[in-house]
């Protein structure tokens, strides 16, 4: 089960003469990588090298290392511990001694790896949404339904002869919120998917375990 992070967490190590800081934090959405970085960017630092991970989009940067060695390295460390809404910048002050690609690997990826290992993180829960179209005194069954399985009321309207809503929920509590509106209406309450998969807008639920 995929996870995001609480709350951003840094650590620093010194890898000969060079200091590594390393941040990790949730990213919401692809769009708000490019402000995260920015905000965490410490103009001092040499390299200022990065990775995140939003449902199946990602990038990473090396910004001036050796291709490969440090913003690859943070990714795999990031998938490796099934993160997932994330970001991890790894920031570089050199010390004058040079690491090879294979301890530039080491370094970067073992620097995010530490660091996300440390990072207090919440399970990732996938939702859909559903449009619920039921006659007005049926109202109160579809409220209770949807509080008893988790579906939150995104928008509900009231026409003359019915009211139309539209809810979102885990995507494992569709099958149940269904039976449930059909068996307490006789099958009178109508239940269409309105977005079969939101995750690839990176709209993920956290719920703490």
């Amino acid at each position: 089960m995929s996870k995001t992070p609480t709350q951003a967490h840094h650590l620093e190590q010194h890898i000969k003469r060079s200091r590594f800081v390393a941040t990790v934090v949730a990213l919401p959405t692809a769009a708000d990588s490019d402000a995260l970085l920015a905000e965490l960017h410490d103009s001092s630092a040499s390299h200022h090298c990065w990775a995140w991970k939003v449902a199946d989009q990602y990038r990473s940067e090396d910004d001036g290392e050796p291709g490969g060695t440090a913003g690859r390295p943070i990714l795999a460390a990031i998938e490796a511990q099934q993160f997932d809404h994330t970001l991890v910048l790894v920031q570089r002050w050199f010390g004058g001694i040079k690491l090879g690609t294979g301890g530039l690997a080491r370094a970067y990826g073992g620097s995010a790896a530490k660091c996300l290992q440390q990072t207090p993180a919440t399970e990732l829960i996938k939702t859909t949404q559903l449009r619920i179209t039921c006659a007005h005194e049926h109202i109160a069954v579809v409220h209770d339904s949807c509080s008893k399985y988790l579906a939150s009321i995104l928008e509900q309207v009231w026409q003359p002869q019915q009211v139309l809503l539209e809810v979102q929920l885990p995507v494992t509590n569709v099958a149940q919120l269904q039976q449930q509106l059909q068996d307490s209406s006789a099958g009178q309450i109508c239940v269409q998917p309105l977005i079969c998969d939101n995750t690839a807008e990176g709209r993920l639920n956290p719920h703490i375990s």
